[in-house]
């Protein structure tokens, strides 16, 4: 019995040890199959973060801006800007990896390509609605930004429909 647990254990030993690097190139080299995934799956993706940056802009941007939640004095306004600068940050997050899951999908690609831009001026707006500095042009740019990568996404077959993304996503 001591004979066979012995081996057992040299063996297993034995397969674990050997040369670091073939297991490192292993891990390092990307396979066809996941290649393949990404591109099938390039148009649900953008969808999906499309319609989650939508819905956060529409819900916790747009909507609150419009009912006065962000004017000084207005019942509630720090809770409402600290949840539009999450909005913001969130939005921002969510239309980069649309744009880089639209590099997926060829048609989806060029209509996406010219936004790039327009997301990036977002990249500052979360920190400026979280100070309470929001004004006309600001929820414009978002309103304007949402509705270009919504008519992109139409345009390559990929219809991007509002998605109200829970407090936690806004969190995390």
């Amino acid at each position: 019995m001591a004979l066979v647990l012995s081996c057992a254990l040299l063996l297993t030993t034995a397969a674990c040890g050997g040369d670091d690097t073939q297991g490192a190139s292993a891990v390092a080299t990307p396979t066809g199959t996941a290649s393949f995934e990404q591109q099938r799956l390039a148009k649900t993706r953008f969808v999906a973060n499309a319609g989650l940056a939508a819905g956060a802009t529409y819900q916790w941007i747009v909507k609150p801006y419009r009912a006065g939640k962000f004017t000084k004095g207005a019942d509630g306004r720090t809770l409402a800007l600290v949840k539009a600068g999450l909005a913001g940050a969130f939005t921002y997050n969510r239309l980069k990896a649309a744009v880089n899951n639209a590099k997926g999908d060829p048609l989806l690609s060029k209509a996406v390509a010219p936004l790039a831009a327009g997301i990036e001026s977002l990249k500052e707006l979360g920190t400026k609605l979280r100070k309470g500095e929001v004004g006309v042009a600001d929820i414009g740019a978002f309103e304007s930004v949402i509705n270009s990568v919504k008519d992109a996404g139409k345009s390559a077959g990929a219809e991007v429909v509002e998605q109200v993304p829970s407090a936690s996503q806004l969190g995390g």
